[in-house]
């Protein structure tokens, strides 16, 4: 079976298989999203340094069941459908101890999983295609520009807190409906399970749709 590292992100074929490491949250990592993480459980220690030697991302899953921290005995279930996270640095400030900038990169559909000796969940993966990202009606580019003048507000604000506040990594692409459905999916006070579904749907009509309706319905436009 074949490693990440050996193959370019923009060489992954759609349907390629590949064995990889999985960091189950509490949290849903989407495309292009920041995802800061502390680690400090030896698993994750040690899968971090094989990546950042080897330059490979690791897989981040919604937990379906169980814990993010080792539970002795149990081994956590992740959801089917996740997202490889690329780490953009890392920095150890004391000892044991790593802080992560990690970027959301492919989605993967995992086809099995195992335990390894040291208690780090694997599996193997295959990779999804990127979404069908075109708006296909008037009616979808409107709710695009009406999702985007959203962001565009969430941003602003942020920005007057400080650029360490604006949760989302540049560039900004405010006329790509992926982009802008997954950056509000990201922040829309909605449970985990639902923030899933968007992020496992393969077209970003049906998400910016989505989300359109949920601000509506609560008064965000």
């Amino acid at each position: 079976m074949a490693s990440l590292h050996a193959h370019p992100e923009s060489d992954w074929p759609t349907g390629w298989n590949c064995d990889l490491p999985l960091f189950p949250l509490g949290t849903v990592l989407f495309p292009d999203g920041w995802l800061p993480l502390r680690v400090f459980e030896a698993r994750y220690v040690d899968m971090t340094g094989e990546c950042l030697r080897n330059g490979r991302p690791f897989g981040v899953c919604l937990l379906k069941s169980g814990s993010e921290i080792a539970t002795p005995g149990t081994a956590p279930e992740p959801e089917t459908i996740g997202c490889l996270a690329e780490i953009q640095s890392c920095d150890v400030q004391q000892l044991g101890v790593m802080l992560l900038q990690c970027r959301g990169t492919k989605r993967f559909r995992l086809l099995s999983t195992r335990l390894e000796n040291n208690g780090l969940l694997c599996g193997t993966a295959e990779v999804i295609p990127d979404d069908a990202a075109a708006i296909d009606s008037s009616e979808h580019r409107l709710m695009l520009a009406s999702c985007s003048e959203v962001l565009t507000r969430i941003i602003d604000s942020a920005k007057e807190r400080g650029t360490d506040s604006v949760p989302f990594l540049e560039p900004f692409r405010f006329d790509d409906a992926s982009w802008v459905s997954n950056r509000l999916a990201e922040v829309l006070p909605i449970s985990m399970r639902a923030r899933q579904q968007l992020m496992e749907l393969d077209d970003a009509n049906a998400r910016i749709e989505l989300v359109h309706q949920y601000m509506s319905r609560h008064q965000l436009l």
